[in-house]
């Protein structure tokens, strides 16, 4: 059986794959040309991340294709119930990344409180001619210790995350409609762990409680964060989103940055993703990366290696 792992995917899986007889091609076909090939090669297996866009032309007119695997969380680049109906399997690897994510919001997190998204841009600029200036600039950041991290959407990410601040000696409130109550284990390097019990609140008191404020909830029609719950929110608030594009009402929050209601944000999706839009790309208390949530070494050998045991149990 032929696998096209069109997105890619880690040497790991691969390894996996063909050890159980698989034929892995990791060729990357365009979209517009994806049929012909899946139908040309005789292709069973379709691997992709968020790239490549499985709906139901892909769906109806592949008829070699048994299963669809999605490398990451979420899978709204699949019509999912529509490859069901067809008798497909769709799988995905939704505890794969969670730490990858989580590290990458207190990238952004640990940079917003000492500007680093700014003074990156600045110091190659204007480090030697203007650095006592800008010293004075960045000198008034903040900690994180002791301050209270408000998480909507509590599933793995939402609870990796959840350790991170735990282990910084922050304060964790957390918001998910689907789930009442949620536990929390932070393991140590030395086999010692703490257990964390918590239980949701209701969004709009998260909202007025929460210094820093991070979003983890699958692709929405509506908005999670508007100008309702801008209003809501403390003074100088930090938000940060690693989940997907169109959560956020990217206007809404340019318009609470400059109001001084935000005092930064951190963005590694977009709402006009792949083009951001350029109000957003330059401006000096946003801090950017381009969708890389799940792009660790570590968490892409967990992603290969979870989807090939998958695909050898289901087709094996």
């Amino acid at each position: 059986m032929k696998v096209l792992a069109n997105d890619g995917i880690s040497e790991t899986g691969v390894s996996e794959l063909e050890a159980a007889g698989f034929e892995v091609n990791t060729t990357r076909v365009a979209q517009e040309q994806l049929i012909n090939f899946i139908n040309e090669q005789g292709i069973t297996v379709l691997l992709v991340r968020s790239a490549t866009q499985v709906g139901k032309d892909v769906i109806d007119n592949c008829p070699t294709l048994k299963l669809i695997g999605r490398g990451g969380v979420g899978m709204d680049n699949i019509q999912v119930a529509y490859a069901k109906e067809k008798g497909l399997h769709v799988i995905n690897t939704p505890a794969a990344s969670s730490e990858s994510v989580a590290e990458l919001v207190f990238a952004h997190l640990l940079g917003g409180v000492r500007f680093l998204y700014d003074a990156n841009r600045n110091m190659p600029l204007e480090g030697d001619s203007k650095f006592k200036q800008l010293k004075k600039s960045y000198a008034k950041g903040s900690e994180l210790r002791g301050k209270t991290l408000g998480i909507i959407g509590f599933g793995r990410i939402g609870r990796a995350t959840a350790k991170i601040a735990l282990g910084l000696g922050m304060k964790v409130i957390y918001f998910d409609p689907y789930i009442e109550k949620g536990n929390v284990q932070v393991d140590f390097f030395d086999g010692q762990s703490v257990s964390f019990n918590f239980e949701s609140m209701g969004k709009s008191e998260l909202l007025q409680q929460a210094d820093f404020i991070t979003v983890h909830v699958p692709a929405q029609k509506e908005y999670i964060i508007g100008s309702k719950e801008f209003d809501s929110m403390k003074d100088g608030v930090g938000i940060v989103n690693a989940a997907r594009g169109g959560v956020i009402d990217e206007v809404a929050l340019l318009e609470y940055i400059e109001k001084g209601k935000v005092s930064f944000a951190g963005l590694d999706v977009f709402e006009s993703e792949p083009k951001p839009e350029i109000q957003i790309l330059m401006h000096p208390k946003i801090s950017l990366t381009p969708h890389i949530g799940a792009a660790t070494g570590e968490a892409q050998d967990r992603i290969g290696s979870e989807l090939a045991t998958q695909i050898i149990s289901l087709l094996k």
